[in-house]
């Protein structure tokens, strides 16, 4: 028994090196170098085809929507107070959708992406997550309003479902002239979606799993194989719903935020210089010298878009499934949410270690690095507080990105539970994987689905940007 077992683990360990080299080779083209810039001497400002693509998309979509973000910032907010207008009963409304994003934003991205782009990126890295999410926030819009105009009726879970896969199916047989039963553009999608999920399952299973050991010195294998069970009991029901995330969502990221103003207050005297280094770093000399300001910058908006998911493809499935009278609300919703998301709680994570002396946190990475400073800030209550959070937030993260999973394998497989429940199994797994997985492994899988998504999404919003416009000027013309 004991032969076999070490034989199946040899075999494992071949298939997930062979994995891991597949992986870091697509990272490498969507993250590695595409644009090299001379900075002096053989220094150089190395700038990947994903910062490209993002940073052009939002400045296209910020112009093109006459600087939304800034223009309707009251226009969100009334949105997101004003009663539900929804008409049935099993569709969420704008205010749910909005849940259901901001769970799988509010989550993984808020703790694990933060801490990652300042390992990596430093205190200069917060202030790039910032300029990602200003101009994400009209890409959300566009995408969500898209979402919403192609929407269609959900016969597994009843209510609605779309996302990107159908409005590139729609695009695509306009392309045409002609219906398609499937579009290969859309079928890739919907597969680079499944696969970014997956990775970032690995994503919450590793960082839980890091806490926990960080924390309380228990084995992650015995950590995982518990996040597993509880998931698996809360994601196999047939009839699992979302709607337990808009109780869980608000309580956890404003137990969050209130401990975060707590830490600021405390140590407000040190607030004017950890704005100087954000920026200080952001453009230093010291790092454009030492050839970093590339990394500052890439870490920046790589973990930003992980956090805030505009531009992806994402957040989409989510605005898709919400019943409202306009689709300009959903995209306004969308929006806001990419404000919430990278503006108020990645700057709390941000604001909580940069407020630390760097002593305390002085090469530490990942979630020790975290864990650190809120002991630092909390005593012993910090590192519990992290380790529970970071749980909450697993577990909110997880049901998100399998709700968001829903509409892609519904384009896939059409009217399957089987398919549904098999994805949710094939997560699952990825979930015990990234529990006992390298911590650059999984960031590097999730990496690269984000990036095919955020690809054949951009082929997509990009012409049909004009839809989304008209839905704009339309909704503004109401109002009015």
């Amino acid at each position: 028994m004991e032969s076999i077992l070490n034989t199946l683990t040899s075999v494992w360990a071949s298939i997930y090196a062979a994995f891991e080299k597949v992986i870091f080779f697509c990272d490498g083209i969507f993250n590695g170098t595409m644009l090299s810039i001379p900075m002096g001497g053989d220094k150089k400002l190395e700038i990947s085809f994903l910062v490209i693509l993002l940073v052009a998309m939002g400045i296209y979509f910020t112009i093109r929507t006459g600087f939304l973000q800034i223009r309707h910032i009251p226009t969100m907010f009334r949105i997101a107070t004003e009663k539900s207008d929804k008409t049935d009963k099993k569709a969420l409304s704008g205010w749910q959708a909005l849940i259901v994003s901001t769970a799988t934003r509010v989550g993984m991205g808020n703790l694990a992406g933060v801490v990652a782009a300042i390992t990596v990126g430093g205190a200069g890295a917060v202030f790039w997550m910032w300029v990602t999410a200003l101009m994400g926030s009209a890409t959300a819009f566009v995408e969500a309003t898209l979402a919403q105009k192609y929407k269609q009726p959900d016969p597994l879970y009843g209510g609605y479902h779309g996302g990107p896969a159908y409005y590139i199916h729609a695009l695509v047989e306009k392309w045409k002239g002609k219906k398609v039963n499937k579009s290969i553009l859309a079928v890739l999608f919907a597969i680079s979606g499944l696969i970014c999920w997956c990775g970032i399952s690995q994503v919450v299973g590793n960082s839980v799993t890091e806490a926990v050991y960080n924390e309380f010195h228990i084995k992650p294998i015995y950590t995982i194989t518990v996040l597993v069970i509880l998931a698996a009991i809360i994601v196999l029901r047939k009839n699992a719903t979302v709607k337990v995330l808009d109780i869980m969502v608000p309580i956890m990221a404003g137990c969050f935020f209130l401990i975060t103003l707590f830490i600021i207050f405390k140590n407000i005297t040190l607030l004017p210089g950890v704005f100087g280094r954000i920026f200080s770093e952001a453009f230093g000399i010291t790092q454009i010298a030492g050839g970093g300001i590339g990394a500052v910058i890439m870490q920046g908006i790589k973990r930003g878009l992980f956090s805030n998911e505009a531009g992806s493809g994402s957040a989409p499935c989510a605005a898709a499934a919400a019943d409202t009278s306009n689709p300009a609300k959903s995209g306004f919703m969308q929006a806001l949410g990419v404000f919430i998301d990278t503006l108020v709680i990645c700057s709390c994570t941000a604001f909580i270690m940069l407020l630390a002396p760097t002593s305390v946190t002085e090469g530490l990475g990942g979630m020790a690095l975290l864990q650190a400073a809120m002991d630092y800030h909390l005593g012993a209550f910090g590192g519990i507080f992290v380790t529970i959070t970071l749980w909450l937030f697993a577990c909110s993260t997880f049901i998100g990105v399998l709700f968001y999973a829903r509409s892609n394998v519904a384009y896939l497989f059409g009217k399957s539970m089987k398919a549904q429940t098999a994805y949710k199994v094939i997560a699952l797994v990825m979930l015990f994987i990234g529990g006992i997985g390298s911590y650059v492994a999984v960031w590097a899988m999730s990496d690269v689905g984000i990036a095919l998504m955020t690809v054949f999404n951009a082929i997509a919003i990009i012409p049909l940007c004009k839809e989304s416009l008209v839905i704009l000027k339309d909704y503004e013309k109401s109002r009015k």
